[in-house]
């Protein structure tokens, strides 16, 4: 199958597979799949949402990705920023008992 049919990009960047690229383009519209996104990924990507979440949280990292697709790969380390600090101050009140 060509690219485009597989993971939804028409080229394939450079630096990135098509499972890469296509995690991204699935990113940028997800929230239109008709399912949930977890039944998404595992028919899309035959890969469970751990996994997958764990291919997407390295590819932001990875300045290849930031090049193909800078505005989301924004957002997304943003939003990761955001619940790592949630996750903190969870913690944190938790242990402080407050």
């Amino acid at each position: 199958l060509p690219t485009s049919d597989v993971a939804g990009v028409d080229e394939l960047p450079e630096g990135l597979t098509e499972l890469e690229a296509g995690i991204l383009a699935f990113e940028e519209r997800w929230f239109a799949a008709d399912g949930s996104k977890d039944a998404e990924i595992r028919a899309r990507f035959e890969l469970s949402g751990p996994r997958y979440h764990q291919i997407l949280n390295a590819l932001l990292d990875r300045p290849e990705a930031l090049a193909y697709r800078p505005m989301l790969v924004k957002r997304l380390i943003r939003l990761r920023a955001k619940r790592q600090q949630d996750r903190s101050a969870r913690h944190l009140s938790v242990r402080v008992g407050l």
